[in-house]
């Protein structure tokens, strides 16, 4: 999925402050080709990838079998992710994505 990026908020990801992130966040990270991949609790993959100074690209791939308690944490911890990549928290996010939704441009 493709995340927006707070506008200024590109030279805390750029060069390798991305990938510094993903393993502040999940405790490792590597690069494959363009994407910067990782797992952790639940997810299984996670995968990241600057698009632009204004956007983000990220997917996941889910572990099904995950107890509760590490699905729960694992949401926080994707949640903080997104939260650091992106510059914007879990609630403006949702509302940028609403805003755009009711504007038909997803």
């Amino acid at each position: 999925m493709e995340y927006e990026i707070r506008k200024g908020h590109h030279s805390e990801i750029d060069g390798d402050g991305l990938k510094n992130i993903m393993t502040e966040v999940f405790g490792k990270a590597s690069q494959e080709g363009d994407m910067i991949v990782s797992s952790y609790g639940a997810l299984a993959r996670v995968e990241a990838k600057i698009l632009s100074k204004a956007s983000v690209l990220v997917n996941t791939r889910s572990d099904l079998s995950a107890p509760n308690d590490v699905a729960s944490e694992t949401i926080k911890r994707f949640n903080l992710f997104l939260e650091r990549a992106t510059g914007f928290t879990s609630k403006q996010r949702r509302n940028r994505l609403q805003k755009k939704a009711k504007e038909g441009k997803l």
